[in-house]
């Protein structure tokens, strides 16, 4: 008698690290200047696809699963839309041929307005992307321009409305807040551009300063004008406030949705869900084990070139229960309705209030964390103190 083979579901990313142009605050793994390389990366990267779509590139718990079920697949950056829209469909059709794909498997990509085309979109959706994730960032010129984007706000416009005569329903805008120079009003008027479009979904994150990026040491050096900590938690709530008012469900700390658009392919990580990635740098999550590709693009090209049967990987974590259970909690944490009590017992057999009572009780007191039914989920004060929270967890 034959061995059953359990199925599995797992996440794809793949990853595009071109970009025209950096942003000033972006510290991803991406390149600007290196066209050159785009036909060899392109070329490695759907070798790469193939074979651990093939089961003949191992992880380090022995590969994927012959009965994995893509469920989605994140085409992201770096800036996809950058690259001939050919290169697209090719990987798309590597994809089709290399894996089990969930017939309503959410297919995203990663596009900015400046370099999209209707050319472009048609290819996409005849490739079989049914999701669009916009880069926007902000509705006023002078502050795009601050931040480094290649866009102007009219740009963005034709891009939409462009995607919505392609047949694209389902389009996610990313904004940011807590720019040098925004204020609450230009914050409040991105809103409303935006929300008079009804886009789908809109994720709202705060800026950050990473070290390596031209914003940080304009920060060290004192030449950013950032809002105070406390402007920016109000533009934080002004945020919530208004797309809840516009139907909007805020589902995780800087995600807000139509019902039923979320974005599924970000919760499967959220809940501890395996994922592949592939290309340079991408990570990857399967069998307990957190591992990633090599992260300069000449190297994952040359390691191929040398050699086909090149390990590009690099070994991050093993996860034992404990790690798991912890992980899982500050994953949870981030989704607004917190962890489901009940979830987490079915999957570690443990009861999370008697694991982590040391942590849920310090953090219930200092009014960070609620426990309500079946759920542990972040207070309102919580939502402001996030990272406090997750730190318990670490």
């Amino acid at each position: 008698m034959k061995k059953s083979m359990k199925t599995k579901n797992i996440g794809l990313y793949i990853h595009i690290p071109f970009c025209k142009k950096k942003c000033e605050y972006c510290d991803f793994k991406s390149y600007s200047g290196k066209e050159n390389l785009i036909d060899d990366y392109i070329k490695w990267l759907k070798y790469e696809i193939k074979e651990v779509g093939e089961g003949n590139k191992l992880d380090y718990e022995n590969g994927l699963d012959d009965l994995a079920i893509v469920k989605t697949i994140y085409i992201g950056g770096g800036t996809p839309s950058v690259i001939d829209s050919k290169y697209i469909s090719q990987i798309m059709e590597i994809v089709k041929t290399s894996y089990t794909i969930e017939n309503n498997a959410e297919i995203t990509i990663e596009v900015n307005p400046g370099n999209i085309t209707k050319e472009k979109l048609v290819d996409y959706k005849n490739s079989g992307i049914n999701r669009l994730s916009i880069g926007l960032q902000e509705t006023h010129d002078n502050l795009l321009k601050e931040i480094g984007r290649i866009h102007v706000f009219k740009d963005f416009l034709d891009t939409y409305n462009l995607a919505r005569n392609v047949g694209f329903n389902n389009i996610n805008i990313d904004l940011m807040l807590g720019l040098p120079n925004q204020s609450i009003k230009d914050l409040e008027e991105s809103l409303d551009k935006i929300i008079e479009l009804k886009p789908e979904h809109i994720s709202v994150y705060s800026l950050i300063i990473e070290e390596g990026t031209p914003f940080y040491d304009k920060f060290i050096n004192n030449k950013l004008n950032l809002p105070k900590d406390e402007i920016e938690r109000e533009m934080y709530w002004l945020v919530k406030r208004k797309l809840e008012e516009a139907g909007y469900i805020h589902y995780e700390i800087s995600n807000f949705s139509k019902k039923g658009f979320e974005s599924k392919h970000n919760l499967a990580c959220w809940n501890q869900e395996e994922y592949i990635g592939v290309g340079v740098a991408a990570h990857s999550y399967t069998n307990n084990v957190r591992y990633s590709n090599i992260d300069d693009i000449k190297e994952y090209i040359e390691n191929y070139e040398i050699d086909k049967e090149a390990d590009n990987l690099v070994f991050h974590e093993k996860q034992n229960k404990e790690s798991k259970m912890k992980e899982f909690m500050m994953l949870g944490l981030r989704k607004i309705e917190g962890i489901k009590i009940s979830e987490f017992k079915n999957k570690f057999g443990n009861n999370p209030i008697f694991i982590f009572r040391k942590e849920l009780e310090k953090l219930v007191s200092e009014e960070l964390l609620e426990v309500d039914g079946n759920y542990i989920k972040l207070t309102n004060k919580g939502l402001d103190l996030a990272n406090l929270v997750w730190e318990e967890f670490v």
